[in-house]
């Protein structure tokens, strides 16, 4: 009989990325929009979004609440790439969206 679970103890095979290593390809723009009540960061999004090529990554900081689900609704509604999300340190979070068109 041949054993295919971790022996007690031992440290699995890959180890878990840290939480401080940033995930996927770093934003090519980050937009500030920390302090903006909605409907300002996805107004701020849709604007600048364009300035970015096809394919890269924007970054977008709020820390209003509404921004959580806002973000991820815009890129569906505009076939954009919600690709994470993930809390700030100082507060609020950072969303990254890749630009499909």
């Amino acid at each position: 009989m041949r054993f295919r679970g971790r022996v007690k103890g031992t440290a699995p095979a890959t180890p878990a990325p840290s939480p401080a290593e940033p995930a996927g390809p770093p934003p090519v723009l980050v937009i500030d929009a920390l302090g903006r009540k909605c409907p300002i960061p996805i107004i701020m999004l849709a604007e600048r979004i364009r300035e970015v090529p096809v394919g890269e990554v924007v970054a977008v900081l709020a820390d209003d609440a509404a921004a959580r689900t806002d973000i991820p609704a815009w890129c569906r509604m505009k076939s954009q790439d919600f690709v994470r999300e993930e809390t700030l340190p100082q507060g609020g979070w950072g969303f990254h969206i890749r630009r499909t068109y």
